[in-house]
């Protein structure tokens, strides 16, 4: 009974200095966790390997961050289209999925500094001679997840987006016929085409992508959060971590604007 005791007061006492912390940082520390949104998907950003671990360069990016906090990461796998709003809502600390910066989505979260520069692709099926640039897209119908920023740029070219959770899905529709046309990571597509030589597929056009930064929930709550991010972000630059990081799972150092 005494032990019971000793341990629920332990939780209350957590509770108490997670709930008396002045800012998202002093929060986490307390609790002793980071937790990083993620969707578990999407080689070779989060994935699960062949045995089932979670694995991938923002796993990577994330635990980086939180040893930089002194925390352990806690990786929450969801689908996109939950990751942002879990974000803005506080039940995810930050999110680590390849999130591309833009200044609409600035307006609602604070972000790090990018710390990958992507490039993005225009794929079609491999009989599709229609479609060639992103002007060619208005009127067809494209697959992407719902607020992604290759959906945003599907729709800001006059495209019909058919939501999805996950790349294969997008692939799938692809070769079936039943969309035209999708826009992605090319990282993401060159994994999926290794994993699968035979899709029946083929990239037609590769342009600049946004930079890839970390959303952490906009307000004065989590400026020393974002500053220490940065830190450790910089840090990781500076050493050569986060191209060693990029070397191993993309083939190529994406660190670097170019």
């Amino acid at each position: 009974m005494k032990k019971l005791v000793a341990v629920l007061m332990a939780l209350l006492m957590l509770t108490a200095s997670a709930a008396m912390a002045e800012t998202a940082l002093e929060e986490i520390q307390a609790r002793g966790t980071l937790t990083i949104a993620m969707e578990g998907a999407w080689q070779p950003w989060t994935y699960h390997d062949e045995s089932g671990a979670l694995t991938g360069f923002d796993v990577e990016v994330g635990a980086l961050i939180a040893e930089g906090l002194g925390v352990t990461p806690d990786y929450k796998e969801t689908a996109w289209d939950g990751i942002l709003a879990g974000v803005d809502s506080g039940r995810f600390d930050i999110a680590c999925n390849g999130v591309g910066y833009t200044e609409k989505r600035a307006e609602s979260y604070s972000f790090s500094t990018p710390y990958v520069y992507t490039e993005m692709v225009l794929v079609v099926r491999a009989d599709n001679e229609d479609i060639k640039s992103l002007d060619d897209l208005k009127g067809k119908k494209t697959a992407n997840s719902p607020n992604s920023t290759y959906a945003m740029r599907s729709e800001a070219a006059g495209a019909e987006v058919i939501y999805v959770d996950t790349l294969g899905e997008t692939m799938e529709m692809l070769q079936q016929g039943r969309v035209e046309a999708t826009l992605n990571a090319k990282d993401s597509v060159d994994a999926y085409l290794a994993e699968h030589p035979e899709a029946q597929i083929k990239v037609v056009l590769s342009v600049a992508g946004e930079p890839v930064a970390i959303p952490v929930q906009k307000g004065e709550r989590t400026e020393t959060l974002v500053a220490e991010i940065n830190r450790i972000l910089e840090e990781a630059r500076q050493n050569g971590k986060l191209a060693e990081l990029s070397n191993k799972y993309f083939g190529r150092d994406l660190t670097k604007e170019e």
